[in-house]
Formats: C-alpha cells, structure tokens, sequence
C-alpha cells in the first residue's frame, strides 16, 4: 500500500519536475524518502485523463486523485480545500505554509548565497499549473553551508508571494534540493517595465497547451534572470503547491527585474489562469533580512 502511494503522489507531482532526471525515476519510487522531496527530482508530465464515475471506495479515490489531477487554482478543488481532497495534502492545513507577505522583518546578519548556474540549452514546459525550465547539466547554489543543485524553475503570474502588502505580476520560483533531501526555494520579482532580454529568451517558444516540452535553441543561463544585486528575505515555509510539504528554505531577492507587460500577458495565455496560491498566515515565523 506504501508503495502505490508513493507512486501515485510522485505522478501527481511530476508536473513540477525537471525531465532531466526522468532516468533516475524508477530509483526515486524504490526509497524510503518522503514522497513530495522524491517526487519533485524528476517524471514524465501526467497527461490528463477523462473523469470517471464516482466511486467511494478508497483505492478508486486515491486512484482517480492523481489521474485527473484534481487540485487546481480555483473552484471546489482550488487552495481552500487543498488539504482535504487527499490525506497526503494535509500539509496544506499546517503553520509554517507558503506564499507569505514579507512584513514585520527581523534584522539579522545573512552571508550571501553563492550562485553556480551555467548558461545551457534549456527545455520548456507547459505542466498546466507553470511553465518552467529544465537544465540538463548541474547547476547549484552554496546557501547556509550546504549545496542545493537547481532542478528547475517556474513562473507563477501573480506572484505568490508579497513583500510589505505588495504583490507582483511575475514571480519566478527557483527550485533546488540538497544530497540530504532539503529543499531550497529563491525567489525573484518582476514589475512590469521595460522588456527584459532574458526572459525574452527564455519563453520565446511558449508552450501553448498543457504537456507540451519544447527545446530552447539558444543556450541560456538562470543567472541572466536574477538581479544584479543579491541581497535577500529570509523565512522558513513550504512548497506552494500540493502536498505543500514544510521545511522549505526561502530566500525572496529584495531587488526585482522587469518584465514588459507582453511577457506577462504571454506566460499567463499560456496557463489560461492565475496560478498563484493566496498568501499564508504567517504565525510564530520570523522573516530575516
């Protein structure tokens, strides 16, 4: 029962992984790790399956769960309700959930994050709830004495997260996990401005239809997306999607880029809606800076 479980939770969470690591799926089922942190190491996109009868047995629920994909952004299936469509997303329910707004700071000393990300032709996906990229080659960042390798990034239009009550038209969410399974999140703004060159470059083939992957002909860098300067917020939370799993590091870049309002409307006429979880309580956390 464990085993189709963990299968069934890591299909669900394929759609925000990083094709790359596809080979290595079949490992990622067989251990005994938790099942969001394996899930989001690599798997093909679940293709959406037709919706079937209703059947209140549990191994029917839990089966039909993960084929038709049934969390979304809106509806009876949207955020509200994420923590009871499965046992596995209780999670979403919990204290320390993701996106905040980043008020109230507490001054601290923060060493500076060390960012290791080479330019490298990148494929595109359209997983119906982002678009993101995927890398091939390693990819990594030193924060906090440890190293977390890039998985992938992501856009989400709103942003999720808010800094002092502000929300931004473009957030985009760089996922990166460590040899012992911690997740780290960097954050960066985009207010809508002037056009920017390399986010230009990387969604100049969107993805129109969910599923769909395509292959960036000129190389690029994640770097190129990041503000020159790298100063950050700091606070501990979650993934932001289901099975909202906490202990996620986050690091949001107080500087933000630009992006021309074209580049928005074209991200977000890729995904049909917003997908932008609404912020969380923030409770007994700190947000360092």
């Amino acid at each position: 029962m464990k085993k189709t479980l963990l299968a069934t939770s890591l299909s669900l969470l394929a759609s925000h992984t990083s094709y790359a690591e596809g080979l290595s799926f079949a490992k990622e089922v067989a251990k005994p790790e938790a099942p969001q942190v394996a899930a989001l190491q690599a798997a093909k996109p679940v293709t959406p399956q037709a919706v079937v009868k209703d059947d209140t047995s549990e191994s029917a629920k839990a089966k039909h769960l993960y084929t038709t994909k049934r969390w979304s952004y809106s509806g009876l299936n949207g955020p509200r309700n994420w923590a009871n469509l499965h046992r596995n997303f209780s999670a979403c329910s919990g204290n320390n959930q993701s996106p905040i707004n980043l008020t109230g700071f507490t001054e601290s000393v923060l060493r500076p994050i060390e960012f290791n990300y080479q330019p490298e032709a990148a494929a595109l996906l359209n997983n119906g709830h982002t678009v993101q990229l995927n890398y091939r080659q390693p990819k990594y960042i030193k924060a906090e004495g440890s190293i977390f390798n890039l998985m992938q990034f992501h856009f989400h239009s709103p942003s999720e997260n808010q800094i002092n009550g502000v929300s931004y038209p473009l957030e985009a969410h760089f996922v990166h996990k460590n040899d012992s399974g911690d997740l780290a999140m960097v954050s960066v703004m985009f207010e809508e401005g002037a056009e920017n060159p390399a986010l230009a470059r990387s969604i100049s083939q969107l993805p129109m239809q969910e599923g769909h992957q395509v292959s960036l002909e000129s190389p690029t860098s994640p770097d190129e997306l990041l503000p020159s300067n790298r100063d950050y917020y700091r606070f501990n939370g979650s993934l932001t999607i289901p099975p909202c799993t906490e202990g996620v590091r986050w690091f949001v870049l107080k500087s933000t880029n630009t992006a021309s309002g074209e580049q928005i409307k074209a991200i977000r006429q890729a995904l049909g809606h917003a997908n932008n979880r609404p912020v969380q309580a923030l409770n007994a956390r700190m947000v360092l800076k």
